[in-house]
């Protein structure tokens, strides 16, 4: 893909993830983070069909925290990442369908405690892929 035809984002945007129900969700776009990762709450490993899954709460609508989707999904990995605060911790991770604009696309998405972060999603260079140019001085060109 050349940068002729890649899609300008701004450092937020609003995607779906619709194998959760999730839509209009505002994200932080960081080439900073490497994976892509989603605060939920109420993480719960179970076995699904001898393969192990995870079922999770979210909240889409940060303004009204009533508003619960409870989600589940197999698990891809469980990984170590370490946070913008440089502490390490264990992540379930999920692959899940994302959208943004016209383009749907399959990403990996660590599952943690966001609840002290603005946005409940970071959109992180892995899940970018090669799609993208960003202009951090723009919010939701992609929408």
């Amino acid at each position: 893909m050349s940068t002729n035809e890649k899609i300008i984002i701004g450092r937020l945007e609003s995607v779906s993830l619709p194998d959760l129900a999730i839509n209009d969700l505002q994200v932080r776009v960081d080439t900073g983070a490497k994976t892509s990762s989603l605060h939920v709450d109420n993480i719960e490993k179970y076995m699904a069909g001898g393969k192990p899954c995870v079922k999770f709460d979210i909240h889409p609508d940060v303004h009204n925290v009533d508003t619960i989707v409870q989600c589940k999904a197999p698990i891809s990995d469980i990984r170590q990442v370490k946070s913008s605060n440089g502490t390490a911790e264990q992540r379930y991770v999920i692959e899940t369908t994302i959208t943004l604009g016209k383009e749907s696309w399959v990403i990996e998405i660590t599952l943690t405690d966001r609840s002290d972060m603005s946005y409940l999603m970071l959109l992180g260079r892995e899940g970018m892929g090669k799609r993208f140019l960003i202009d951090p001085a723009k919010v939701f060109m992609g929408s």
